[in-house]
This record gives structure tokens, C-alpha cells and sequence, in this order.
């Protein structure tokens, strides 16, 4: 199922707690069951195109956001993984080696380093590869949902405090609380590509009207 920029997201909610995550092969079993690697699966081509569209796009808000707003705008800005230190480099390989992180999720570091968007709406936030091990070791990882044991990886944030976490299957899901005790989730894409394609369209959306879409923060639904 595919849900529109400014959709609300697919039903649930879920409670997950933070635990140890899944083995090497418990994950290798979900990913391979859920069709990861399909057609829609990121490629550094995918991904180039999409920095591609999406620069000129934010360029354009960042210059026109003073007068439309009437204040100075933040950071804006996407940046690329082969512009990153050496040790953001060693993050995305130590990644790659965490049996449930996502094979698109490893793509996408491998080309993107950060995406730091603090005036798209309430702001959205996708961490660089070592905050997503960092927060890993500080927690575990996370489970995201009732009928699988914990795997999943918080890889970023909106300006409200709400958390987005992508499973071993590359879906990604939304907090729908500031708050990470015990937190209740919705599943807001079907993988990276599906949240980076809404993640653009938001934009868009953003620069024409103001509105951000998908973006808009959910908490208190």
C-alpha cells in the first residue's frame, strides 16, 4: 500500500520497548521473507537522482525563506557520504556488519551521509550512520512490532521529537509520542525509497504552499 504526502499514516498503534536485538540469522530470515531485495530496492544511481531533484528544490526554499517567513532561515542541507571524515565512513561499514540494519538502510548511508532539514515543517532529521550506533549501543535496538522480537534502528527525528525507525524488512515507522518509554508507533512508509520519495514530495509541497504533508507532525492524534 502506498500512502500519499499528506496522508495520515496506516493504522496501528503498537507498543515497543527497548531490548536486545535480534541474531544474525533471526534477521537474515525476516528480511529474506519480507522481499527486501526487490525492484524498489535503493541503488547509489536511485539515490544520486534523488539528491539530484531534491537540492535545487531545498536551494530555492533556503533563499526565499526570510521573505516569506520574516526570519533568518536554519541548515538546510544534504550531505553526501564522500564528503564525510574517515570515521563517518567506518560508522557505515560497522553498520553494515548489524544483523537487523536494513539492506537499503546500508545503501543509503554508503551515499548519504545526513540529511539535516530544520525548516520543512516542524523539521526532519535523518542521523548519520554513527548517532544510529551510538544509539544502538546506549539502547538496543527497538521493537516495532507485537509479533516480531526487537530489530529495529532509530535513524532520525522531526523538530517535534517524534523518532523514526526503520525494521529489518526497510520499513519505516514514526513514534507517535516525544517520549521513547514504551512508545506507540505508525507505520508511515513501506521502505527508504518509499520514505524518501514522501520525504520529497513534502518538500515540494512545503515551497508551493507552506504546508509540509507528510511531514506534519502526528502527535497528538
Amino acid at each position: 500500500m502506498r500512502y500519499a504526502a499528506e496522508d495520515t499514516p496506516a493504522p496501528g498503534p503498537y507498543t515497543a520497548r527497548w531490548v536486545q536485538p535480534f541474531r544474525r540469522d533471526e534477521c537474515q530470515q525476516l528480511m529474506t521473507g519480507s522481499g527486501l531485495m526487490s525492484e524498489r530496492s535503493l541503488s547509489p544511481a536511485r539515490l544520486s537522482s534523488w539528491v539530484s531533484a531534491v537540492s535545487p528544490v531545498l536551494a530555492e526554499m533556503t533563499a526565499e525563506f526570510e521573505c516569506k517567513h520574516g526570519f533568518p532561515p536554519g541548515v538546510n542541507r544534504i550531505c553526501l557520504a564522500a564528503d564525510a571524515a574517515d570515521s563517518g565512513q567506518e560508522a557505515v561499514r560497522a553498520l553494515a556488519r548489524v544483523p537487523c540494519a536494513a539492506a537499503d538502510l546500508v545503501t543509503f548511508y554508503r551515499s548519504i551521509g545526513e540529511v539535516v532539514w530544520e525548516d520543512v515543517g516542524n523539521g526532519c532529521f535523518i542521523h548519520p550512520a554513527r548517532d544510529v550506533l551510538q544509539h544502538l549501543s546506549d539502547y538496543g535496538a527497538v521493537r516495532v512490532s507485537e509479533s516480531q522480537e526487537p530489530c529495529g534502528l532509530v535513524i532520525g527525528s522531526d523538530g517535534g521529537g517524534l523518532s523514526y525507525v526503520v525494521g529489518p524488512d526497510g520499513a519505516v515507522h514514526r513514534t507517535r509520542t516525544a517520549s521513547l518509554e514504551e512508545p506507540e508507533f505508525d507505520r508511515v512508509a513501506d521502505d527508504m525509497r518509499h520514505f524518501l520519495e514522501l520525504l520529497e514530495r513534502s518538500l515540494a509541497r512545503f515551497v508551493a504552499t507552506g504546508e509540509p504533508g507528510y511531514l506534519r507532525s502526528q502527535a497528538g492524534r
